[in-house]
């Protein structure tokens, strides 16, 4: 039995190379028609109705402006209303026609039924769904003494992308329309201090690889997979187990070293022309697609890498990581980090 499993298997590894062979080919050729396409003729969402969760900063702020300069009516989810409303102010003088604020938690189920609802009332219709609404909790997961304080986390990263979803698809399948699921490279990188952040990611990703698979053509689906953006949970913006939001930018540096981070104005306006071109993903920064590469073909190196520069220490606090000391050289910070993220200083209304 295992010589015959051994040449069954073998059998299968060659018909596949084959196939991949024949198939690979012609699937780039579709993939370059339908990327020209999605170029010369991308949709216009002017009139569109786009709600947008987490827009009272960072991404789903800036999302909101570019969507307002393509003329989408907009109708924006957060739980600070003062911010919001600033958002939306700004928004409509960017040529939205109409903004609804809606001040909401979305990981409370009623809530986000309640904004869905009034979306609906308040415009008639609904073509872009945004899921971005998104918080930042860190730990070694050995170092956890109760792991019921990253349900937050799970309820906001991964339910409150799950609730707005099925609430507004019988919505958008009227509409043809669209939804757009940010997650976070850290679906698919190792990144350590971060393993329930990374798993709530994870959840998300495959949460809408499989619905795009169930619903086919009726809705479709943009995932939007961020490295590192300015925003203010690049700041250091991070939910303690206590349940309380601080900045934390020693723990922030320990984490994410000295990797870039983009503007986030120029993340935005490249997702939502991607979106309107009809893309399935958008990896943003783009030279991410070459650490997702290294995930599948050399997982080992990137495991290793990760522990290197986020986990082993450099010196005597839990914070002291390679990562840290290497963006505390001379020059590094001001190299890769956008002057926002050098200020602990965050929206709290």
């Amino acid at each position: 039995m295992t010589v015959f499993s051994r040449l069954a298997g073998a059998a299968l590894q060659v018909s596949l190379t084959a196939l991949l062979a024949a198939v690979v080919p012609p699937y780039y050729v579709y993939k370059l028609t339908t990327y020209l396409l999605g170029a010369v003729f991308p949709e216009d969402v002017a009139g569109k109705v786009v709600l947008i969760t987490g827009a009272s900063s960072g991404i789903g702020e800036h999302l909101a402006y570019e969507y307002a300069k393509r003329g989408a009516y907009l109708a924006l989810v957060a739980r600070r209303e003062v911010s919001l409303r600033e958002v939306g102010d700004r928004a409509l003088a960017l040529g939205s026609p109409g903004v609804l604020v809606l001040p909401a938690d979305v990981s409370k189920p009623e809530e986000c039924e309640k904004f869905v609802d009034d979306t609906i009332r308040y415009f008639g219709r609904l073509d872009h769904l945004v899921n971005n609404a998104s918080i930042w909790q860190v730990c070694k997961f050995e170092e956890v003494e109760d792991v019921n304080h990253f349900r937050t986390l799970m309820d906001i990263n991964f339910w409150g992308h799950v609730y707005p979803t099925r609430l507004a698809i019988p919505h958008l399948k009227k509409t043809n329309g669209r939804i757009v699921g940010v997650t976070s490279n850290s679906s698919y990188i190792f990144i350590g201090r971060n393993t329930f952040y990374n798993a709530s990611k994870a959840a998300a990703l495959n949460f809408y690889d499989t619905l795009r698979m169930e619903l086919g053509g009726d809705i479709r689906i943009t995932e939007v997979v961020p490295g590192v953006v300015e925003s203010e949970i690049t700041k250091g913006k991070i939910l303690t187990k206590e349940g309380e939001m601080k900045v934390d930018q020693d723990e922030r540096d320990a984490i994410l070293g000295p990797t870039p981070a983009e503007r986030v104005g120029d993340f935005a306006r490249t997702v939502v022309r991607d979106v309107c071109r009809g893309a399935r993903y958008v990896f943003e920064p783009r030279w991410y697609m070459g650490v997702y590469l290294l995930r599948v073909c050399l997982p080992e190196v990137l495991a290793w890498n990760s522990r290197l520069l986020t986990v082993h220490r450099a010196g005597a606090s839990s914070t002291d990581t390679l990562g840290k000391w290497l963006v505390e050289l001379p020059g590094v910070r001001r190299a890769v980090q956008p002057p926002s993220l050098r200020s602990p200083e965050i929206k709290d209304q």
